[in-house]
């Protein structure tokens, strides 16, 4: 296999047989793809954090995805190679014999060919051609060439180098105050150099402060320089290398199998319409696009390149969620059925309400105890504006889970909003829950000591029917009997990691609690993932009698 050691030099890895896993996580404002191949032969996976692999194997990545499978293999075909800095050692030994700018690539991520192919240039510098002195334009990137004239050392203000360059057609001054002495070396008297940086002008006349430099040999470029992402010990022509090595090595050939049709898709482009790129093609003119291309079309992403890798991540995207749904209908939870007769809780509740349910509560409460009656959990988004009723609706499913004798969590962001949520519900169903030897309990972080101890005991022994707080019902301490339902309110305010803390409260009888997740304002995230099947919804489209209208308006920022 291949090495990502110094550019020159690479050091070989033995491979193994073992099927690989890929995964993908992709953006959708559609930035660079980074691929993360997992080998189940005990190698380590090159994600970003520990938390990826929890976060896959609960499948609540979202938009932000994983893509876990080894079928599709998306960007690991036939023959692709995982390569690590050094060969199989310990740790504490590899780490000691990476040298800074390894020790820097590995911090992006970079380690391995496909990482670095995928590591696109955030912007191009254009030094395909030479602009003459007294053409160049103040303000912006330009790239002179001409023959040192003078280079001397000024003290005042500061130490600096001063070099001064002639093309024939005007004179331009370089300062630079942090320099070498190679770089005078360089930039003697009488040398011929090319010099790429902002040209401002003055009183003094023209020049560059602490511009890119080399000498005037060799051909120009053939296409435009990339600039990368990059951290502190990485300099760009290491990491330029780097990349450069890694597309003559990595393996692009197309995902679609070569049986298959390829894709009815057509991108409009200057000669009319153009095929799709292959993968291929798309990354290696990404990386170093020609001199001619629009880099306007580089930057908004709509150049055909930027079209094709788009689609890979749509597919990559839509695969993920595919297979996260099927995974998720492996898992088992409790069957929650309501009681047919009257003296079951959900009819009671519903008869002591001060008001009687809309047709769009009545629609949606039949969606979940839909879900709630089948072994698979549910995972469903309850939407509806602010004052639609979805607090009651809630309710309704947490009567069904305490009827059949489990508990019930809902879990607000802010204490003032769970309280709100507390005052309706023990209003609502203390006096119901009293003649079952049942209550609701109140956590939170703001609990004296001898109130919160009551609290959780009532949640560990399954008298507390219903649980109502913030995050302090994910804390370790609290130790739920039975719960089968979590009802999460403006769920876009916790993190994901918050919410697998929830879902965790019933491992250890081998289930995962159904979810039941509210917002008024669905942020785009959430809305990706009801799109792509990883969220079912239900949606609140009719107001209560008497209640006012929602009105959304946009208003310009000159009328803030």
């Amino acid at each position: 296999m291949n090495a990502v050691a110094e550019p020159k030099g690479n050091q070989a890895c033995a491979s193994t047989q073992r099927p690989a896993r890929l995964f993908v996580v992709f953006y959708f404002n559609c930035r660079p793809i980074k691929t993360f191949l997992s080998r189940q032969n005990g190698h380590t996976a090159c994600t970003r954090s520990r938390n990826w692999h929890e976060n896959w194997a609960h499948h609540e990545i979202g938009v932000l995805g994983v893509l876990a499978f080894a079928p599709f293999a998306l960007f690991a075909p036939r023959g692709f190679h995982y390569f690590s800095p050094m060969p199989a050692a310990s740790s504490g030994s590899r780490s000691s014999e990476l040298s800074a700018p390894q020790k820097a690539m590995h911090k992006l991520g970079l380690t391995r060919d496909i990482d670095l192919a995928l590591h696109l240039p955030h912007r191009y510098e254009d030094e395909t051609r030479i602009t003459l002195i007294r053409n160049a334009r103040d303000g912006e990137a330009t790239q002179i060439e001409g023959e040192v004239v003078s280079s001397e050392i000024q003290m005042r203000p500061r130490r600096q180098l001063v070099v001064k360059i002639d093309d024939g057609t005007g004179v331009c001054e370089l300062r630079f105050f942090s320099f070498y002495p190679s770089h005078q070396k360089t930039m003697a008297v009488g040398e011929r150099l090319r010099a790429r940086g902002e040209i401002k002008g003055g009183f003094w006349g023209r020049q560059m402060l602490h511009p890119v430099f080399r000498k005037a040999e060799g051909e120009l470029p053939a296409a435009l320089t990339p600039v990368y992402p990059t951290v502190a010990q990485l300099p760009q022509a290491y990491l330029r290398r780097a990349v450069a090595s890694a597309l003559r090595r990595v393996d692009l050939s197309e995902t679609l199998g070569p049986d298959l049709p390829q894709p009815p898709v057509a991108l409009r482009g200057a000669q009319g319409f153009e095929p799709l790129w292959s993968l291929g093609d798309a990354l290696h003119f990404l990386h170093h696009p020609t001199p001619d291309v629009a880099l306007v079309t580089l930057e908004d992403h709509s150049h055909p390149a930027w079209q094709r890798l788009k689609a890979e991540e749509l597919l990559a995207q839509q695969l993920s969620q595919l297979t996260a749904k099927r995974e998720r209908a492996r898992l088992r939870a409790p069957l929650l059925k309501p009681t047919p007769d009257s003296s079951a809780l959900h009819e009671q509740l519903q008869a002591v309400l001060p008001f009687h349910l809309t047709g769009a509560q009545r629609r949606v409460c039949a969606e979940i105890f839909a879900d709630l009656e089948r072994a698979i959990p549910m995972h469903r988004l309850l939407q509806g504006d602010v004052g639609s009723g979805k607090t009651v609706v809630a309710a309704m499913a947490a009567a069904i889970c305490i009827d059949s004798g489990w508990q019930c969590a809902l879990m607000a962001p802010t204490e003032i909003l769970a309280e709100q949520h507390f005052s309706k519900l023990i209003g609502w169903m203390e006096p119901l829950l009293a003649t079952r030897g049942k209550c609701v309990a109140w956590l939170a972080g703001g609990q004296k000591k001898k109130e919160r101890a009551q609290m959780l005991a009532l949640v560990e022994s399954g008298e507390a029917a219903l649980v109502v707080g913030t995050h302090a019902v994910i804390q370790e301490q609290v130790h739920f009997k039975n719960l089968a339902l979590a009802v999460i309110d403006e769920q876009h305010r916790f993190g994901v990691a918050q919410r697998l803390a929830l879902r965790q409260k019933l491992a250890a009888q081998g289930m995962e609690p159904h979810m039941l997740m509210m917002s008024a304002t669905p942020i785009p995230r959430t809305l990706a993932m009801s799109y792509f099947a990883d969220l079912d919804v239900s949606t609140i489209d009719e107001l209560p009698p008497g209640r006012t209208p929602i009105v959304t308006k946009v208003i310009s920022d000159s009328r803030k």
